[in-house]
């Protein structure tokens, strides 16, 4: 016969498991990935816009822990679970009409709080407040021995000598106490700037248990580990197909014969 040319192609391994996007496992996989994520993303978000709030906070009177104009989110709290330490987010029309307010609480029903020396004691133990400024502003103007009733709370800025708090209240008929019903969340953190979660109030433990931390860091891990689930899913096609692509064969001539 005269000579001829002729094209082959190398062999191609796994044809039926094998297409444009990868292998169908790995495509079942990537799709598996993709649903997995949106569910933990979506999930996350939708338990946090449940149990959190977020407010901005118009003013320095909690500083330094919260800044003027800072953005925090606060966990739904019943007035019930507050505990001393807790900076809380309450409305009290003697305080400030139609405007929710965030201070920390510093005693509880039947607690007596005080000031001497310009130095906080709850149930006259002096307590421990480490979040408070460092430059000695924070310090508390001396007040005399107030006994908080039952089912209300004594509340105080962190910003000690400029803050609207309790200490401003004292004449009223509630001696600056506020009761546990007008509050509406328990603040967790700064997300704006990106401060992170509060500083747990730690010299209050003598007195009982501390609030436990809310969901956050839980939520916060769902939804990132989603959008990275979704991500590297939804990336598995277009990689599998550059792959693809870069290992396929092409025509070879055959020798004439």
């Amino acid at each position: 016969m005269g000579g001829q040319s002729t094209t082959r192609t190398a062999p191609r391994d796994g044809g039926a498991s094998r297409g444009p996007a990868g292998s169908r496992t790995g495509q079942r996989l990537s799709g598996l990935a993709v649903a997995l994520g949106l569910v933990l993303f979506l999930g996350g978000f939708a338990w946090g816009v449940v149990v959190y709030r977020p407010y901005t906070v118009p003013t320095s009177s909690m500083a330094p822990t919260i800044g003027a104009g800072d953005r925090v989110l606060a966990q739904r709290v019943d007035g019930g679970e507050v505990r001393r330490g807790d900076v809380v987010v309450f409305t009290d029309k003697t305080w400030v009409t139609n405007a929710p307010v965030v201070k920390r609480v510093v005693a509880v029903g039947g607690d007596t709080v005080a000031s001497t020396g310009g130095r906080l004691t709850v149930n006259g133990k002096q307590i421990d407040e480490p979040y408070l400024a460092k430059d000695g502003l924070a310090d508390l103007q001396n007040f005399a021995t107030v006994t908080v009733p039952k089912d209300r709370l004594f509340l105080l800025g962190d910003e000690r000598s400029g803050s609207l708090d309790s200490t401003a209240h004292l004449t009223d008929a509630a001696k600056g106490t506020v009761a546990r019903s007008a509050v509406s969340a328990r603040v967790e953190a700064v997300v704006w700037p990106m401060d992170g979660t509060l500083e747990r109030p730690t010299g209050f433990e003598p007195l009982g248990a501390l609030s436990s931390p809310g969901p956050l860091r839980t939520i916060v891990a769902l939804i990132v580990v989603g959008g990275a689930l979704v991500l590297g899913g939804g990336a598995y096609g277009p990689i599998a197909n550059r792959r693809a692509k870069r290992s396929t064969p092409r025509a070879e001539p055959a020798s004439a014969h």
